[in-house]
């Protein structure tokens, strides 16, 4: 009697860390890996993640790439807004939103091909780790869950990259040394932690900002828009009807160009630490701030008007 070969749906965006579990599975476990990408609006490529698992030897028909970012948003994030759903009252969950949804699709591409667990990139010492499992287990409570950052004995970025040089990873030249920050985005937000920005007392460099201009380089007159609204959730901006990640796109573009949607938050995470976080969430703070009825920012003078059919 044969032993099964074990077979696990690993969450990738085919970047070097997960490239690492990706290669660390195959090496420890003898596992079979099913990779799963979704495009949540991060703003980046995410075929690239298929050529990547492709080379390090994952079956084609094990390379699973989604693209989520309307079900992202009308499912998650629309719901979430209604909700008035704050973290610590100011961060508008940008990434916490989204885990659930990658947690689900795991969970179904597990049904599918028959896997035996599931693995996620989440660090031991954060949030995301409670987030994925959660999921995981609320709609599969048998299934295994394998977490390589609180299993492997990797202890330093120099490890890693010694892993990835033995087993023949490409390693981009930025990747090399460590990172000044690190970086999780989607269509709603984006989150910078870490390095230079671990000492709360210093502002955060300019260059650590993705997605919003600075409010000294915002126009000095107000932008006026309105949104319309079905069944609590917006379905058009200035009249005409969008889909609902076409209109959080064009509030970013607005939020955007107006200075709106940065915070620079101290939190607390589960595991009983404190962080410091800077989010930039300019089409989704302009929305709450819209319909809390308040004027964006007081330097930026951005302005909505709603009308609800």
């Amino acid at each position: 009697m044969t032993n099964k070969k074990l077979k696990v749906v690993l969450a990738y965006s085919g970047g070097l860390d997960t490239s690492i579990i990706l290669k660390w599975l195959q090496t420890e476990y003898d596992a079979e890996v099913v990779t799963f990408t979704a495009d949540l609006g991060q703003g980046e490529e995410v075929e690239p993640a298929r050529r990547k698992a492709e080379m390090l030897g994952v079956k084609p028909e094990n390379i699973f790439i989604d693209d989520l970012r309307e079900e992202f948003v009308r499912n998650f994030v629309f719901p979430m807004f209604r909700a008035n759903t704050v973290y610590e009252g100011q961060y508008l969950l940008g990434t916490s939103i989204a885990r659930p949804l990658i947690a689900k699709r795991q969970i179904e591409i597990a049904r599918q091909v028959g896997a035996d667990a599931v693995c996620h990139g989440a660090t031991g010492k954060g949030n995301d780790q409670v987030r994925f499992e959660l999921g995981y287990y609320a709609l599969e409570p048998n299934i295994r869950v394998i977490a390589p950052w609180r299993e492997w004995k990797h202890a330093s970025r120099e490890a890693l990259i010694d892993f990835a040089e033995k087993h023949q990873i490409p390693i981009a030249k930025d990747k090399r040394g460590e990172a000044p920050f690190s970086i999780d985005a989607n269509l709603l937000h984006s989150s910078s932690e870490g390095k230079v920005l671990e000492d709360p007392s210093l502002d955060a460099p300019e260059y650590v900002h993705q997605r919003t201009i600075s409010p000294e380089d915002a126009p000095d007159e107000a932008t006026t828009i309105t949104i319309d609204f079905e069944r609590g959730d917006p379905v058009a901006i200035d009249g005409e009807k969008l889909s609902p990640a076409s209109l959080l796109e064009r509030l970013n573009t607005l939020g955007h160009d107006n200075g709106i949607g940065r915070l620079d938050l101290v939190e607390n995470r589960f595991v009983g630490m404190k962080s410091r976080g800077v989010y930039e969430t300019p089409g989704g703070r302009s929305y709450s701030r819209h319909i809390a009825g308040l004027r964006a920012s007081p330097s930026m003078a951005a302005r909505c008007i709603s009308r609800t059919s």
